[in-house]
């Protein structure tokens, strides 16, 4: 069975991700089982290029095919941000809490409670042989400031979508949020284009 390595160190990714590819023939691990290996140079200028930087960088160091993504949230009163620089919003080593507080001081300056916002993924999958895949995935929402749930990560507690407007991705489960999820749907797209390429 082939190994795919899921070229993240985000714990939350990982469940993500594996949950949905859980029905493919591929043996599914994380970055982790690898130990501790260099981050990949994200300088792309789209969350499609910096995901394929990161599954070539990571399929380079582990030698097995790998799937990367790369995800964020655009406001539309914040001009597009945090867009591709939503993991490191408040500095490079950032975590959730400093990027939803950063969030939520600059909505602030902006005069504004909620806004129009969608989080938007693109994921890549190298092969060792060099094939690449690339699918991408939108979920349209607003942002509000008024933090709910403990299900998600990153700004999932402030993000309430479309299809489920008085609750926010936080509060959802892994099986609804697979279903309406940037990420769950650019998986679902990548999942297709993966079982077509075994047949």
């Amino acid at each position: 069975m082939q190994k795919i390595v899921i070229a993240t160190k985000n714990p939350g990714k990982v469940r993500e991700m594996a949950a949905a590819l859980g029905a493919l023939p591929f043996e599914v691990v994380s970055l982790a089982e690898f130990g501790d290996l260099p981050d990949a140079v994200e300088d792309g200028q789209t969350f499609a290029e910096n995901a394929r930087i990161k599954a070539a960088f990571y399929q380079q160091q582990t030698g097995c095919a790998c799937i990367a993504d790369d995800s964020g949230l655009e406001i539309a009163v914040l001009d597009g941000a945090p867009g591709i620089h939503s993991a490191r919003f408040a500095g490079f080593h950032a975590d959730d809490a400093t990027n939803n507080a950063k969030m939520v001081a600059e909505l602030r300056r902006a005069g504004v409670s909620e806004s129009v916002a969608d989080y938007r993924c693109a994921i890549a999958f190298v092969d060792t042989d060099g094939t690449e895949l690339m699918a991408e995935g939108c979920c349209d929402g607003q942002i509000k400031l008024a933090p709910r749930g403990t299900n998600g990560f990153g700004y999932d507690p402030y993000f309430y979508p479309q299809a489920y407007p008085d609750r926010t991705m936080a509060e959802l489960t892994l099986e609804e949020k697979q279903q309406i999820s940037h990420r769950g749907k650019a998986l679902k797209a990548l999942s297709q284009k993966l079982e077509a390429g075994r047949k």
